[in-house]
């Protein structure tokens, strides 16, 4: 079944427009980081991370959530986050083998995602849970790590920060995928059968 278009004025609405503002300074953040100019990336990442919170709040407040906000705001919070392990991971500061656990989990998300809609026929309800709400934390964290440059002053730390990320990271994927399937054989139980 396709999905109906966002209307303007929906995508009007304060809490989108704050997202799209969001969305609109990844290719500024980018831009101070591939310049190696950490301190300005780092004032744009926190105020991506400012309008994050705000964006939520408003809609919440003001009671306009929306399904294209509910769909905007994760896909801007993973835009600024890959964009930004991309980049780093270029610059050196994360391994690749990083960056391929967190575009390997949310590929896997996305592909099952659409997948399990394809067999059931209908849309699975996007619900975050704690342990992806904890590596988004822990993500968010190590860009800033990586951003002030964590490392040259404690490396002990900034291992004991990235590694934990990816192992969260990782369980939240297998998570996800639990709950999909979970999802999925209440749907479709013949697929199980």
């Amino acid at each position: 079944m396709p999905l109906p278009s966002p209307s303007l004025a929906q995508l009007l609405k304060t809490p989108n427009l704050v997202t799209l503002c969001r969305i609109f300074l990844i290719p500024v953040f980018l831009a101070f980081l591939s310049k190696g100019r950490y301190t300005y990336a780092l004032y744009l990442f926190l105020a991506a991370g400012a309008t994050d919170a705000l964006d939520g709040t408003v809609a919440r407040w003001s009671g306009t959530r929306t399904e294209l906000g509910a769909f905007l705001d994760p896909f801007a919070d993973k835009l600024l986050l890959l964009s930004a392990f991309v980049v780093l991971t270029i610059e050196n500061s994360f391994p690749a083998w990083v960056l391929s656990v967190i575009v390997i989990r949310d590929v896997v998300i996305v592909f099952g995602y659409f997948m399990f809609a394809f067999f059931a026929g209908e849309r699975m309800p996007v619900r975050p849970s704690y342990i992806g709400k904890t590596s988004t934390v822990l993500q968010l964290a190590c860009v800033v790590g990586a951003l002030v440059r964590f490392d040259t002053y404690s490396q002990e730390y900034w291992y004991a920060l990235v590694y934990t990320m990816v192992a969260v990271t990782t369980l939240s994927g297998i998570h996800y995928a639990y709950r999909g399937l979970v999802w999925l054989s209440r749907r479709e139980p013949e697929i199980f059968a």
